[in-house]
């Protein structure tokens, strides 16, 4: 089967406060060029989700025009992710008995292991996003490839995501009305991962923490597998809107402020310090006490981390997480966030950085680690005919029965 020679694939990030577009160029299904970027201020979208569809279409109509004059192509096929309080997943294995006379595993045992996984019918409303496939187990025991091996009972684990049929739907009718495809979905949260977690990370356990603006995707790591993925609604606009009802300031002015001197920590040195409000020496500027900030941001910032831990549960214990906590996302740059995850949770933390063959400067932030991780994805689907298995999207099966919605 020959690859093709190049096509220009999108990557589209619909977050809270901004609206991201990438354009890259792959080449021979080998190697991804980064070629055009496109963003705005996003509107009509809230938590991840749209609640305008015209507003959450004229910003990311406008990105990916912008994306497309600079890469000076059209183009071919969007990478979507997706986000919002709606994905919901669960864990549902697939058990079957090997069906060789001499208990030999065959490829067949494995199709019918991930069928019977992923035979579970959802309620009406919901529709599949991905089958992740986290491991299989022979006869009780872990094994990474049980093709050859003999056994009696194989086990195929899954983790499958789903998500609320119109407002995946939704997403997608953005997409359709700039006259584009979606070739697929992946969730923000396997995305960002994908980028910002080493192999060695995957393999020992780890847990990757995308804080936005609106809301907070994580994945769960263990083993090289996914094994866990959720959103939290809540996130950087959400510490913003704290210091606006706390400090009596307008929300601008609260977001300036938390840019400017915000940090998740405190220390008896605050009681000291101030900052002053506007920082401009207009009429009404005033100084703000830095424990004031320190005490706020840090109440919100360890109830969201004390969600995640109860979620989690023994998920996130030092004996599951030997690779510890990566940060990444823009509200994830707080300062102290790193040290007070670490307090909370247990485990090391550190803030994510984009892989190296990231070269342009623009996109090193946290920020753009989910777009950069759509991008990748689409390379790795164009140098296979299937979906890779870490994220075996249900193409065609959502893509087809939500473009039968817009008929």
């Amino acid at each position: 089967m020959s690859l093709p020679r190049s096509k220009i694939i999108g990557a589209v990030e619909m977050g809270t406060s901004k609206i991201v577009v990438l354009v890259g160029e792959v080449h021979q299904g080998r190697s991804l060029n980064i070629i055009g970027l496109g963003q705005c201020t996003s509107m009509g979208i809230k938590k991840g989700e749209i609640i305008d569809m015209r507003q959450a279409s004229d910003g990311v109509h406008a990105a990916l025009a912008q994306a497309e004059k600079q890469a000076g192509a059209q183009i071919e096929g969007i990478y979507l992710a997706l986000s919002g309080s709606h994905l919901q997943g669960f864990s549902n294995p697939g058990v079957v008995t090997v069906a060789d006379p001499d208990n030999f595993v065959m490829r067949e045992d494995l199709r019918r292991a991930a069928t019977n996984a992923k035979g579970k019918a959802l309620p009406p409303g919901r529709v599949y996003i991905h089958h992740v496939r986290s491991g299989y187990m022979l006869d009780s025991r872990e094994v990474t490839d049980p093709i050859g091996m003999q056994g009696q009972s194989l086990e195929a684990r899954y983790w499958h995501v789903h998500g609320d049929e119109r407002k995946v739907s939704d997403a997608l009718h953005v997409i359709n009305g700039y006259g584009m495809d979606v070739d697929d979905v992946v969730i923000s949260s396997i995305a960002s991962g994908s980028m910002v977690a080493s192999d060695a990370e995957k393999q020992l356990g780890v847990l990757v923490l995308d804080i936005g603006a609106g809301t907070t995707d994580y994945v769960l790591y263990r083993q090289g597998h996914i094994i866990r993925t959720g959103t939290l609604a809540v996130g950087g606009d959400h510490m913003t809107n704290d210091l606006s009802l706390g400090l009596r300031l307008q929300n601008r002015v609260a977001e300036s402020l938390k840019r400017r001197a915000g940090r998740a920590v405190f220390t008896k040195d605050d009681r000291e310090k101030a900052v002053m409000a506007f920082n401009d020496l207009s009429i009404g500027d005033r100084p703000i006490p830095m424990l004031s900030i320190s005490r706020i941001l840090h109440a919100r910032c360890e109830e969201l981390l004390m969600i995640l831990k109860n979620r989690l549960g023994s998920q996130v214990s030092p004996q599951h997480l030997p690779g510890g906590v990566v940060l990444t996302g823009a509200a994830s740059q707080l300062p102290g966030l790193p040290e007070l995850a670490e307090h909370v949770i247990g485990v090391p933390v550190r803030r994510g950085s984009n892989p190296d063959w990231v070269v342009h400067k623009e996109l090193c932030t946290p920020e753009y680690s989910t777009v950069l991780g759509l991008l990748h994805y689409g390379l790795r689907n164009q140098q296979r005919p299937t979906a890779p298995a870490e994220t075996q999207a249900r193409k065609p099966g959502l893509l087809t029965m939500v473009s039968q919605l817009f008929k």
